[in-house]
């Protein structure tokens, strides 16, 4: 049985396993290149896993995050190690991973100790999530909320309404509008939101939000995604012409409400942001900042040299 053939079966058993790590998250994203796993097994059990995406453009091969994945790296299964058993593990899995000039992946919250890398001549930055844990009492949550926050999702509540029927190019229209804004090309194709929809609608795992007027305008629209334990702020977009009318905010708290309501899940995730402005927001709802790594190495100091060269440093 192949390593993969292996793991397809565990991610069937292994409910607390994040959407991101899911075997067949991984087959929608990963069409322009192949994903494959490392992992480490105790007594017949997979104590610790580790996905990662390859890509090859001409004599290159490097491995990156994949399309709407936004994290990956280590997860452990069960209890988590001690110190030394976790650095024993996490050399491990390195040791397993593909000789490559490149490597870059966004790790998971819940891994904290990247000791292991660095040992290994890896580098790593802190990232930041933002995370609501506790949805037990929506109205605590909502208080938990700034002024602002709370005027705007009331503002919104008055003037739209909230329909999750539209289409998906509607959503792919309303959430180039925001990159078209800031005048920077969206970074993924229609065709590749089709693929990663289909997977998710299949495994009943996403819902579109949009915030319409009566004159059936689209202000806004949002795309969840949930896993067992948690939901994720997955994609959103605004039409810049109505960016006063509280639509984001709402879809936000409708989100929000959805979670704990509909889904019964008690954690909401805004996966980040590193934007000033964007993180504003996420402080004002109440949320807890949360660090992620970004853990990298080079191994070609000629990949290293163009890769300077192309982003201008």
């Amino acid at each position: 049985m192949t390593s993969k053939m292996r793991y397809r079966r565990f991610c069937e058993h292994t409910p607390e396993l994040p959407v991101f790590f899911q075997a067949w998250y991984l087959d929608a994203v990963c069409h322009d290149g192949e994903w494959d796993v490392a992992f480490v097994e105790e007594d017949g059990r997979i104590r610790a896993v580790f996905p990662w995406f390859l890509k090859k453009k001409g004599p290159f091969r490097y491995i990156t995050m994949p399309l709407f994945v936004k994290y990956l790296g280590i997860f452990f299964v069960g209890e988590k190690p001690s110190l030394k058993h976790t650095h024993k593990i996490c050399d491990a899995l390195i040791d397993q991973l593909p000789k490559t000039d490149f490597f870059i992946q966004d790790f998971h919250p819940s891994f904290e100790n990247w000791l292991p890398f660095y040992w290994r001549k890896f580098r790593q930055t802190t990232r930041y999530t933002y995370l609501l844990e506790d949805l037990s009492d929506l109205e605590k949550v909502r208080q938990n909320c700034s002024r602002s926050i709370r005027r705007n999702i009331a503002k919104g509540s008055k003037r739209l309404r909230i329909v999750s029927n539209e289409s998906l190019e509607d959503f792919f229209q309303i959430n180039k509008m925001t990159f078209d804004r800031q005048g920077i090309p969206i970074y993924y194709r229609p065709e590749d939101l089709q693929r990663h929809d289909e997977a998710l609608s299949r495994h009943n795992a996403r819902k579109m939000f949009f915030a319409m007027d009566e004159k059936n305008q689209i202000h806004a629209a949002s795309y969840l995604i949930w896993d067992k334990t948690r939901s994720y702020y997955h994609l959103a977009g605004e039409n810049p012409g109505f960016r006063g009318s509280g639509a984001s905010i709402l879809l936000t708290w409708e989100a929000i409400r959805f979670t704990r309501e509909e889904l019964g899940l008690n954690i909401f995730d805004f996966e980040g942001s590193m934007i000033e402005s964007i993180e504003s927001i996420r402080r004002q709802f109440g949320a807890r900042q949360v660090p992620y790594s970004q853990i990298w190495r080079y191994d070609s100091k000629l990949f290293q040299l163009l890769s300077y060269l192309k982003s201008g440093r």
